[in-house]
């Protein structure tokens, strides 16, 4: 049956005023958003937009198109990334944006093995405090990129003495395979003024340098230290290279 019999023409004129193509190198972006997201914020609800991605080998404008694909294409056993935009983020002088990545046991579970729901939080609370910025929530970045099977192997592994870097180098690993180019695309798309981001991690800050935005300030995001991992955050300083500023973090000297 042909595209365009299977859509009500009104459903596909308020799908396609919400998507934005973002051409890459091979494929595209489609960016669907703003989406009215009021938030629970420590007991307060605070007005989110939010944006969804997804990467497509094929570039069209043919937003139809792409739509008709998506019912055949089974997306709930595949991730796709989010954005949460709080204020006039595209205009505001001054900005904060995050890049989150993923994190099934921190964030939805509340784990104290690590500090993703604290940072994903404290995060969210600084965007709205400071009136405009946006959060990035990245799909595909689980336990650095090797996803949430592998997450839990890697588990195992620190029960038994090895550090979240070994851990996973002895599952065939690199420390680190995240990758920011899409959200970068996204941020570009939404933004052009200078940003601060919120992170420890120097290679977020590179991975902005390199594309060639425009980044004004830092602001660390150290907290929730606990005995459950004290020893994951030492080998983000020591092994990782996080930047550990001047509030400190792990009880280091």
């Amino acid at each position: 049956m042909p595209v365009a019999q299977r859509f009500d023409p009104k459903v596909i004129s308020l799908l396609q005023e919400k998507i934005k193509l973002i051409k890459k190198g091979e494929g595209a972006v489609y960016l669907v958003g703003p989406i009215k997201l009021p938030v629970n914020l420590f007991g307060e609800t605070i007005q989110f937009n939010w944006y969804c991605w997804l990467n497509c080998n094929e570039v069209t404008e043919d937003f139809e198109r792409i739509v008709a694909k998506l019912s055949a294409a089974n997306l709930a056993e595949y991730q796709q990334s989010s954005v949460l935009v709080h204020g006039d983020f595209q205009h505001t002088d001054h900005a904060l944006i995050r890049f989150h990545s993923i994190c099934h046991t921190g964030d939805i579970f509340g784990s104290k093995r690590c500090d993703c729901g604290y940072q994903l939080h404290q995060s969210l609370k600084h965007i709205a405090d400071h009136g405009s910025g946006a959060l990035f929530y990245l799909a595909n970045h689980e336990g650095r990129g090797i996803g949430l099977f592998s997450k839990a192997l890697a588990y195992i592994l620190q029960e038994n003495g090895y550090d979240t870097v070994d851990a996973n180098l002895q599952l065939g690993f690199v420390d680190d395979s995240r990758d920011y180019s899409d959200a970068i695309k996204v941020l570009k798309a939404l933004r052009t003024k200078p940003v601060t981001l919120i992170t420890n991690n120097p290679k977020k800050l590179d991975a902005l340098s390199k594309a060639g935005l425009d980044v004004e300030d830092r602001v660390q995001l150290w907290g929730d230290v606990s005995e459950y991992n004290e020893k994951y955050l030492k080998t983000k300083i020591e092994r990782s290279g996080h930047l550990n500023g001047e509030e400190g973090c792990c009880n280091n000297d």
